[in-house]
């Protein structure tokens, strides 16, 4: 700057020297163009370039020094076709897309741009980043089968920019848009990967709608369950609900009868204990009436029993005495009687023993008849007749039955009759 003061200074500060100025040497950059003024070298990193670059503003070119250039920014649209490609399988393939390109605004890819393409017109860049997008294009559809490359068109145009990128950046260009817009092929290879695709659709559909179907059927049944169970839930907390109310009545009406056995219970027992003084002195009564009517004629009975016992036994001890006075001298009668004493006391009681022996014996039939002189006999002689008269007639011997009764010694005959045993 400087510099150029000091040429102001030599040509004169006049007005038209000023506007030759600006008319020439003052360039004012555009927003979707850089300058370039050419012929100053410079340092650039590590390399001398022979260039410098105006982005944005304006800039005075260097007279005799430096010569001016525009660079337009602007986007391309280049409009790619390419034929018989050949995709992974020797499919020929026609791919038609559009592409935005432009030229590159930022270091150090601009640097490459003015390299390549400063002084080509518009045109020539499109052509030249059509031949290259093209071959770019032509590179990746050799790497896919024609299935990828018809199914996902977004992912074969990614692998096209990245693909295109490197070479782009080598020519100084950014591409910045790319849309496949259709994918062909001269042998209908895709026509097939579409119906086959369209079918396989169907059947997806179908199967689809199978599913869904199923899983309808299914939700509606778990639906319906869902519906049974509360139904049943339902259904089961009323009939819980009676239970508890049938349970409660129940309870309420157990207690309410309690309550009543319990009230009758006490009345009965406040009845009974109102009662208790009336049975006892009816017991008093009774107990009075007992020692008048029973206790007393018991007493009195027994006094008289015991006076009479006193009597009776006084009269027993009487007669007992008595009688073993006469025992006694009955003893002494046959001590002195000598050996005819048990002969007397067998005739003294030979009445009393026949009576008692004929009440037992049935009736006989007298065969024999045996007469004793009572006159030439003696009493011995009597009885022994009568024995003998007895024997004959009834079987008894009375001598033996006698002689056995006084010695202790007796045998009952089968037939009821009382016989000694023989000596």
């Amino acid at each position: 700057m400087p510099g150029l003061v000091l040429l102001l200074a030599i040509l004169g500060g006049g007005s038209g020297v000023i506007s030759l100025i600006i008319r020439n040497l003052y360039y004012i950059c555009q927003p979707n163009e850089v300058l370039i003024f050419a012929g100053a070298q410079q340092k650039l990193g590590q390399k001398t370039i022979g260039y410098r670059l105006v982005k944005g503003g304006s800039s005075i070119r260097k007279p005799l020094v430096e010569k001016a250039l525009r660079m337009d920014l602007t986007n391309m649209i280049i409009e790619l076709k390419v034929t018989n490609a050949y995709s992974k399988g020797g499919i020929p393939l026609q791919v038609d897309g559009v592409a935005n390109i432009k030229v590159a605004g930022e270091e150090p890819a601009i640097h490459n741009a003015i390299e390549r393409l400063l002084g080509k017109s518009r045109k020539e860049i499109e052509k030249i980043a059509k031949e290259t997008l093209e071959g770019n294009l032509r590179g990746v559809l050799a790497s896919l089968t024609p299935e990828q490359v018809n199914e996902d068109k977004i992912a074969f145009a990614k692998s096209l920019l990245d693909e295109a990128e490197e070479d782009l950046e080598k020519l100084g260009l950014v591409l910045d848009t790319l849309q496949i817009q259709n994918i062909s092929d001269n042998v209908r290879y895709l026509d097939s990967i579409g119906r086959k695709q369209q079918a396989q659709l169907q059947r997806d559909a179908r199967i689809a709608e199978a599913k869904a179907q199923a899983a309808s059927a299914i939700q509606t049944a778990e639906n319906e369950k869902i519906t049974a169970v509360r139904r049943i839930d339902r259904d089961t907390g009323i009939a819980e609900a009676e239970a508890e109310r049938r349970i409660q009545d129940a309870l309420t009406k157990r207690g309410a009868v309690v309550a009543e056995v319990e009230a009758e219970i006490a009345s009965e027992l406040v009845r009974f204990q109102s009662d208790i003084p009336v049975q006892q002195e009816r017991i008093k009564q009774i107990t009075e009436q007992l020692k008048a009517d029973v206790i007393a004629p018991a007493e009195a009975e027994c006094k008289r029993s015991i006076e009479a016992a006193k009597g009776d036994a006084a009269q027993i001890v009487e007669d007992g005495k008595a009688q073993a006075e006469g025992t006694k001298q009955l003893a002494e009668s046959w001590r002195a009687a000598g050996d005819n004493a048990r002969d007397i006391f067998l005739l003294q009681k030979l009445e009393t023993l026949l009576k008692t022996l004929s009440a037992t014996v049935p009736e006989v039939n007298v065969q024999n008849v045996t007469v004793i002189d009572g006159q030439t006999g003696g009493t011995a002689k009597q009885a022994i007749a009568v024995m003998e008269q007895l024997k004959q007639t009834t079987g008894l011997d009375i001598a033996n039955v006698v002689n056995n009764l006084t010695n202790g010694n007796s045998q009952q005959l089968p037939d009821g009759d009382w016989r000694t045993p023989d000596k």
